[in-house]
């Protein structure tokens, strides 16, 4: 159980990783447990952000404790549910993923094929890591569809999104939005209990959130009360992952 009354979930997505290595000097300073949906997304480095360039750093991670969940292979967006004149056709969706070699091309998968997407990146972070994810991902965007999320449940992935305040705003210009203010209106809005959500990463933020935000936020969210806690201690979480728990002996 979270060690507070006012826990908070910390959750960061893949992206390019550039700011990967000094997220996890903060974390290791504050002493948080955090947990990470992962994509095999493009990174500065060239090879994916599950790729081997980031192997020691994946592993590192779980070695302190961090959690690890699916944000599909390759970062696959849901764009609507395929329309069928039959309620007993297959369920299909229309869908682009952001990465690996059909980035950009919009396809019409079934349920099967989105699900082994997510497995895919669920078998890919527990062979670089040496332990089980969670029964969890966090769609791309955000974006779902009832049928998606019932499709991804019945090969067994509940969805995580984020609270409102959650959304802390690093793939925001920052020409708009600046570090200070994002820093102000998170730790004004941010409610016990929230989700919280930011990126490994964010290509076309000019001001990096990470290195201005990160820590200045979870020092005044600390004064506040809060406590910070991975989604396996999530009460709307916590029931599903212990019924959907993956083998302790899972071999890559």
């Amino acid at each position: 159980m979270p060690s507070c009354a006012k826990p908070l979930y910390l959750t960061f997505d893949t992206g390019h990783m550039g700011v990967a290595p000094w997220i996890a000097q903060v974390l290791q300073r504050q002493k948080l447990t955090v947990t990470f949906f992962v994509a095999n997304e493009k990174t500065i480095e060239g090879d994916g952000s599950l790729g081997s360039t980031w192997s020691a750093w994946w592993s590192e991670r779980a070695l302190e404790g961090h959690e690890f969940a699916s944000h599909s292979f390759d970062h696959v967006y849901w764009q609507a549910d395929e329309a069928s004149a039959s309620t007993d056709a297959p369920t299909r969706f229309k869908v682009r993923p952001s990465a690996g070699p059909r980035a950009g091309q919009r396809m019409i998968w079934s349920a099967a094929e989105y699900c082994d997407n997510l497995k895919q990146a669920t078998s890919r972070i527990e062979a670089l890591t040496g332990r089980p994810s969670l029964p969890l991902f966090r769609a791309p965007g955000g974006k779902t569809s009832a049928r998606l999320l019932a499709a991804a449940k019945a090969c067994g992935y509940a969805h995580v999104g984020w609270a409102p305040a959650g959304f802390l705003g690093d793939e925001l210009p920052s020409e708009s939005y600046s570090n200070q203010h994002l820093l102000n209106q998170a730790v004004d809005k941010i409610r016990p209990g929230d989700v919280l959500m930011a990126h490994l990463g964010i290509w076309y933020r000019k001001d990096p959130w990470a290195p201005a935000v990160l820590e200045p936020l979870i020092v005044a969210l600390k004064a506040k009360g809060h406590c910070f806690a991975s989604l396996r201690e999530h009460p709307e979480y916590r029931n599903w992952i212990a019924q959907h728990k993956r083998s302790a002996s899972w071999k890559p």
